[in-house]
């Protein structure tokens, strides 16, 4: 792990394949970068996500200038773009802003 923010942690190449794919949890990855406005507009909602579902999933982020090849591993077009996974596999994508409740509602399958 690298930066810690209010609730939502920074992973990296090095560290992504443990923190994500290895997850016992469902875990939500932003894929964003700094210079964003809709990446700081989604970072403001992903904490609440973070809140809301504490236990249940964990919420990462990724800076993609920092880790260029995971943005290709996951084909990531545009920023920002949230992955869904659960059990180390994509499930979901949402690429763009989303409402806390829009990005829990397609996190809410992956709970069960």
């Amino acid at each position: 792990m690298e930066k810690e923010t209010q609730t939502t942690l920074e992973v990296s190449e090095t560290d992504f394949e443990r923190e994500v794919v290895q997850a016992a949890l469902p875990v939500l990855v932003a894929f964003e970068a700094p210079w964003s406005k809709p990446c700081q507009i989604l970072h403001s909602v992903l904490g609440e996500v973070a809140g809301q579902c504490e236990g249940k999933a964990r919420v990462l982020r990724v800076n993609v200038d920092d880790n260029p090849d995971l943005g290709m591993w996951y084909d990531i077009q545009a920023v920002p773009t949230v992955l869904y996974f659960a059990k180390g596999q994509e499930r979901a994508r949402v690429v763009g802003t989303a409402s806390a409740e829009a990005i829990l509602a397609r996190l809410e399958p992956l709970l069960l």
